[in-house]
């Protein structure tokens, strides 16, 4: 499958990996290829820049957020929550028809510093917004309660059985979503029906960040026990 990953961060890096390992056709986009690829220092969250990281990926491919999204078949925003809307608007909402949209930013707020709040919530999600300005998209909101490792490899933990959510409006587009993630090895897919069911995995990220606080670590993982 040719997959576009919009995001050159930590999260972005480690799906690419992880999807070109699966033999997928995997492009990273990007506003500026010359501009990213010009940077050396290492990435907020620590992760290598992209010119380095491409050196030991060389099965993925960087390019702009439109020419990532034109030839993919699977579009996957892994853009910080305040950006995507505008990265997808980049992207060229032609590119973006018909396509899945698989969606775990966040809409966290870091205005007022650490802890940070939702600049969206309770009657709302991002991933509505992003819904309602790309109709034409078909979006998925999943993967947005755990890390990157934990994104593209539950095994990181010693339970492997944690939970992952899937929110969105169209059936096959969910399927496809569903099937990416249990070949990543997750087990327990919660479907939790349509896209307004984003409110509430959105809303567990106050959570998240409290318990990252407290563990002083970021792998760990929700579970529903039933």
């Amino acid at each position: 499958m040719k997959v576009a990953v919009l995001g050159t961060g930590m999260v972005g890096q480690s799906l690419a990996d992880r999807l070109a390992g699966q033999g997928h056709d995997v492009t990273v986009g990007t506003r500026d290829v010359e501009a990213t690829m010009a940077r050396t220092a290492a990435g907020s969250m620590g992760n290598p820049p992209m010119v380095e990281w491409l050196r030991d990926h060389p099965r993925v491919t960087l390019a702009t957020f439109a020419t990532a999204t034109a030839a993919s078949e699977l579009i996957v925003n892994a853009t910080s929550g305040d950006a995507s809307v505008a990265v997808l608007e980049a992207a060229g909402r032609e590119n973006l028809a018909g396509k899945v949209l698989l969606d775990f930013a966040n809409p966290l707020d870091y205005s007022q510093g650490f802890p940070p709040s939702l600049f969206v919530s309770n009657t709302d999600s991002l991933a509505e917004q992003i819904q309602a300005a790309f109709p034409e998209a078909r979006v998925v909101k999943s993967l947005n309660t755990m890390n990157a490792l934990l994104m593209v490899d539950p095994r990181q933990l010693a339970d492997a059985d944690h939970t992952v959510f899937v929110s969105g409006n169209d059936v096959e587009a969910k399927q496809v979503v569903t099937g990416l993630l249990r070949s990543f090895g997750h087990t327990d897919v919660i479907d939790l029906g349509d896209l307004s069911t984003a409110r509430g995995t959105e809303s567990l990220l106050p959570v998240w960040v409290r318990l990252f606080g407290v563990l002083g670590m970021p792998t760990f993982q929700f579970k529903i026990v039933r």
